[in-house]
């Protein structure tokens, strides 16, 4: 048996990797700086030994065939120094999936700054529900499975043979210190939905167009019998297929090809080819970003056989994944959601798909701009506008250099900014009244504020 080691193992990815190096045999083991559900979870019930912190003296402890680096992972930590000094052989996680597991398999890998993990696992769910059985690695855990990760299973039609399908949620973050290359431009996909394209990540991208040549790399990759399902109605992506294109394209989201129509207040929408009428999917999803999704994940299904009408039922059983509009509880009238919104795009349609479906309750929006692109304030100027539609803002200003205040002062007497999370919590809970929905939105933890949260309500 091989035994890895997964250097920043408890992130959403590389926790994915050591779920399906488990399932394919191998012995693995990681390590972290600190955990946290669901991945911590995920790993506890894999039986996977994970040690805290990047000491060079776990490299004792567990001896591995090969080391695999996350991206988290920088030059200067103690474990990486010493795998470089004693010569040990080391992998990125993506170069290391691709090698072992994606190889020979059918990739369907959907890309773009937000709604990878969303659409990501809405498709995995619809080949699962046509029976094909999909193997997948998610930024999350669809809840129509619990968990994130696993091998390709046999398929309903033959069981005695694997599904060749494999879904991914294909990142454009760099992939670890030794390769800065995208992770999606190891995955070579056959089908491949380009959800949207907008800055991010300034941490690593300097501009759009440094995010856009990876798009291209992404793209040059994916033969011509393939498939590209892409949002028409993104300029950006558009630019980046102009810049060389080998792959027949479905578009979404204009006339030229899939549409959403009559999308109504219980969620159900009718799916449009062409202009034509060609499903319903009856759901209760919230948002425009989310019926995008749908549309998407139809014709990515339709290329490797499922049928339009099994997609859209399979659509319509489909559960979101955890921390995405995800209720963690009702105390006394006022509901508590966890979302994993952090770009200002993400966060308006979260925000409005929260008010089209609660009408003229009211919205208490509590968010940490956690995320690094966050943290250097690149962003900041867009986001009094992605939370207009909340009654009240709480943002948690700790750890972050930029003003706050100055920024988000456009909210006007609606703002409250805080810098202790636990003065900030209860500010939100005397501020609640019966039947506001408190939407918290953050790409981590937030020190737990949810369960904080709803133990101050209960008071």
């Amino acid at each position: 048996m091989k035994h890895i080691h997964i250097i920043g193992i408890g992130g959403t990815f590389m926790g994915g990797v050591a779920a399906i190096a488990k399932e394919a045999g191998f012995k693995v083991t990681g390590c972290d700086a600190k955990m946290y559900p669901p991945m911590s979870t995920q790993l506890e019930t894999l039986g996977i030994d994970v040690v805290e912190g990047f000491e060079a003296d776990q490299l004792n402890q567990f001896p591995a065939d090969v080391y695999v680096i996350g991206n988290v992972a920088k030059r200067s930590l103690p474990v990486v120094e010493e795998i470089l000094n004693r010569g040990l052989a080391y992998i990125s996680g993506p170069q290391w999936l691709a090698e072992n597991v994606l190889h020979r398999r059918w990739v369907l890998a959907v890309a773009g700054t937000h709604g990878k993990t969303t659409a990501a696992s809405m498709l995995a769910w619809v080949l699962e529900y046509a029976g094909l059985a999909p193997g997948f690695l998610i930024g999350g855990v669809p809840q129509n499975f619990s968990v994130s990760a696993r091998l390709p299973q046999a398929t309903r039609q033959d069981p005695a043979s694997q599904s060749p399908f494999f879904v991914i949620e294909a990142d454009e973050y760099d992939t670890a210190f030794f390769d800065k290359r995208s992770k999606f431009v190891h995955y070579r996909p056959r089908t491949c939905v380009l959800n949207n394209l907008e800055f991010d990540h300034a941490d690593i991208f300097a501009d759009l167009a440094a995010i856009q040549t990876q798009f291209h790399n992404l793209v040059r990759t994916i033969p011509n019998n393939g498939l590209i399902v892409c949002n028409g109605q993104q300029k950006s992506l558009r630019d980046t297929l102009d810049q060389g294109c080998w792959t027949p394209v479905e578009p979404f989201g204009n006339g030229d090809g899939w549409q959403v129509a009559n999308a109504a207040a219980d969620g159900s929408f009718d799916v449009l080819l062409k202009g034509e009428k060609v499903g319903h999917v009856a759901w209760e999803l919230m948002g425009e970003h989310n019926r995008m999704n749908a549309v998407a994940t139809i014709a990515a299904a339709r290329h490797v056989g499922v049928s339009i009408e099994h997609a859209c039922e399979g659509l319509s059983a489909f559960k979101n994944v955890k921390r995405r509009m995800e209720v963690k509880g009702t105390v006394n009238g006022i509901t508590v959601y966890d979302d994993f919104a952090h770009h200002p795009t993400a966060i308006t349609t979260t925000v409005e798909g929260l008010r089209h479906k609660i009408g003229s309750a009211r919205i208490l929006a509590v968010l940490e701009p956690r995320s690094n692109t966050m943290k250097l304030g690149v962003m900041k100027t867009a986001l009094p506008l992605s939370l207009a539609e909340a009654d009240q803002v709480f943002c948690y200003a700790g750890d972050i250099d930029w003003d706050v205040a100055e920024a988000l002062s456009p909210l006007g007497g609606k703002l409250h900014v805080g810098y202790d999370l636990d003065v900030l919590v209860a500010e939100i809970a005397s501020s609640a009244q019966p039947g506001d929905q408190v939407l918290v939105m953050s790409n981590g933890g937030f020190g737990g504020i949810h369960n904080k949260l709803l133990a101050a309500l209960a008071i």
